[in-house]
């Protein structure tokens, strides 16, 4: 079997060819200074939003890359309360759910404090409150002390993908990893973050985690490349949209022999396409701060804000008087009562489809 990089000696004498990465790394950081630019001139409650919509994207698909589904509404209102952005509809989360967002912002947050050993067992205590894993318990808030593997396959047919560190290296590299972390200042912050991801993930020094927590470092390192707490994109939508990809070139890059120039480069690529498709999340932002801005006049009730807010954001379905009712805890009634009104005021407009039940839909606005 090839070796593992880190069976290497001097392992983490990290190389790779700057010509093959250059043009990429050029237009990520010209991308970031322009989103940067596009985002200040939103003013303070759109950027806010812009910022809510992409750690709560951050943390639920950080957690989707490793399987897990959490309850969107759930992140960004927890999200919102700990930021202090007024948002309508807040719910409550769960212990598990806060635990994953105190992680992210703190990574984000808190981006200029050193990265040591005690906040990263914090982090990880903070993922695990039970000090379990699904139906299994693990070691929490410490590093590992038995073999890691990652395996695919059913049982007794097993593929091993990867076998980490050994776990009486991992302190010693987890020193060395944190050293360079914190004192390293030569690197620019991106190719940084692209180092620090691969490194953290071939140590793997967690029982579990290790995906979640990596992805953390990686945004932390990104908001120190900004200079700000402030995110716009999401790295962890994108890795997973690119999640084949990803493990692919993880694979591979494992046993080089210390180039890992074809991880950074799909590091970058990555990178960029997150920062493409933000694009499409700030034109709903912009056109969801024009309509609040057209309509700040208007009369409209907590029930009708919380709907139509949903409806500039993901709303799953159609919007019918039944799902109204459910969502705002209301009878079918008031639900029709408060629809009524915003059709009268050329904010909702009735489809043609939906048969015997009728379906609505925002209306065009003018914000001139």
């Amino acid at each position: 079997m090839a070796k593992y990089i880190y069976e290497y000696k001097n392992w983490t004498d990290f190389s790779w060819q700057d010509k093959d990465i250059n043009v990429v790394f050029g237009e990520v950081r010209l991308m970031q200074g322009k989103i940067i630019g596009q985002m200040n001139a939103l003013g303070f409650s759109a950027k806010a939003e812009a910022t809510l919509s992409a750690l709560t994207s951050d943390v639920v698909k950080s957690s989707e890359i490793e399987g897990e589904i959490l309850n969107y509404d759930q992140v960004r209102s927890s999200i919102a309360r700990r930021l202090g952005i007024n948002t309508a509809g807040l719910v409550s989360s769960s212990r598990h759910i806060e635990g994953i967002v105190e992680m992210m912002l703190d990574a984000t947050q808190r981006f200029t404090l050193p990265l040591t050993e005690k906040r990263l067992f914090g982090w990880h205590a903070a993922l695990f409150p039970t000090g379990y894993s699904g139906p299994y318990l693990i070691e929490v808030g410490q590093y590992r002390t038995g073999e890691m593997q990652i395996v695919s396959g059913a049982m007794g047919k097993e593929k091993v993908h990867y076998e980490a560190v050994k776990p009486e290296s991992v302190k010693t590299e987890m020193d060395k990893f944190l050293d360079w972390f914190n004192n390293e200042n030569s690197l620019d912050p991106v190719l940084k973050a692209a180092i620090a991801h691969f490194w953290f993930i071939i140590i793997h020094p967690f029982d579990d985690g290790n995906g979640r927590i990596g992805r953390a470092i990686t945004d932390m390192l990104l908001a120190r490349a900004e200079g700000s707490g402030e995110r716009f994109y999401s790295m962890s939508g994108q890795m997973l949209t690119e999640r084949k990809l990803y493990l692919e070139v993880l694979q591979k890059v494992q046993h080089s022999s210390g180039d890992i120039t074809e991880w950074i480069d799909w590091f970058l690529h990555c990178l960029k396409n997150a920062m493409l498709s933000t694009e499409n999340t700030t034109q709903k932002i912009l056109r969801k701060a024009e309509f609040w801005k057209f309509h700040e006049h208007t009369p409209i009730n907590e029930r009708q804000r919380l709907i139509l807010n949903k409806l500039f954001d993901d709303f799953e379905g159609k919007l019918q008087t039944s799902k109204w009712a459910k969502i705002v805890k209301t009878s079918t009634d008031t639900a029709l009562r408060d629809i009524k009104d915003l059709v009268e005021k050329g904010i909702l407009k009735r489809t043609d489809e939906g048969g015997r039940n009728a379906n609505y839909e925002l209306a065009d606005f003018r914000s001139e």
